[in-house]
């Protein structure tokens, strides 16, 4: 018996890294993922991979800014596998400079602002939009945000104010999606990982100073991975957390409880 037998899951952003592992994870659990990407090429071989291992998984192009894609994305899952349970809000971008380092605020362009807001807000709201009537029609669902520990302090090195600023909507966005939707029985939580081996770290953290500097400020003493990350999710996913609803979840090594 998998944890998610007998589900249906949207994944965005879910082409690699922290959304890979957890489309993989799904389907190892049972569920029948929908894998949401802008890296058509690299979201097919997800798609592939599952189904070599015996699991079952639709690419689906999905640029999580434009609402067209997110009709086309939650109509594919009704379509092809009858319904919606899951939607996993994982897509995003950093923000930080080509160096991987922070961008004080006077230095941000707007443009930039507008590019991290969009992609790691609005793309959170358009995708919760579209798959809470989905979630209606299922008799329920559970709907995980990604945010980052930047959406809980203000003193994490690497983000941007416009990264802070999208995780921290994304954050209150779970709040007022949970108390709303809770008597339809759909609930909704945020995670919060702390420094995590993505390729959207990648750059950052192959700096040997940089690495070390993140491990030392991390009580558990290493970096996580996203697996780390995959495992929270999926027990937000799960009916194990029936009665969860409306909370964060920071997976970071304890560097937010110093």
């Amino acid at each position: 018996m998998g944890r998610l037998d007998g589900k249906v899951a949207l994944i965005s952003g879910g082409a690699r890294g922290q959304g890979a592992v957890e489309a993989q994870l799904f389907a190892r659990e049972g569920a029948q993922v929908v894998v949401g990407d802008l890296l058509d090429e690299a979201g097919k071989q997800v798609e592939e991979a599952i189904r070599q291992q015996g699991g079952e998984a639709t690419y689906v192009h999905l640029d999580v800014t434009s609402e067209a894609d997110w009709v086309e994305a939650v109509g594919t899952a009704v379509n092809r596998y009858g319904t919606l349970h899951i939607l996993v809000n994982n897509a995003g971008i950093s923000g930080a400079s080509t160096r991987g380092d922070q961008v004080r605020l006077e230095d941000a362009t707007e443009a930039a602002w507008d590019r991290v807001l969009d992609v790691n807000a609005k793309g959170v709201f358009l995708g919760t939009k579209h798959a809470i009537p989905a979630m209606r029609q299922a008799g329920g669902g559970s709907i995980i945000n990604i945010s980052s520990i930047a959406g809980l302090v203000g003193g994490f090195g690497p983000s941007s104010g416009a990264y802070a600023a999208s995780k921290g909507a994304v954050r209150l966005l779970t709040k007022s999606t949970a108390t709303q939707y809770a008597k339809e029985g759909i609930r909704c939580n945020s995670v919060h990982p702390g420094f995590i081996d993505t390729p959207m770290t990648a750059r950052s953290l192959s700096v040997p100073a940089t690495r070390e500097d993140r491990i030392r400020r991390t009580p558990l003493g290493r970096i996580g991975t996203p697996a780390d990350i995959a495992y929270g999710v999926l027990y937000l996913a799960s009916d194990e957390s029936s009665f969860v609803t409306g909370s964060e979840l920071v997976i970071d090594g304890g560097y937010t409880a110093q």
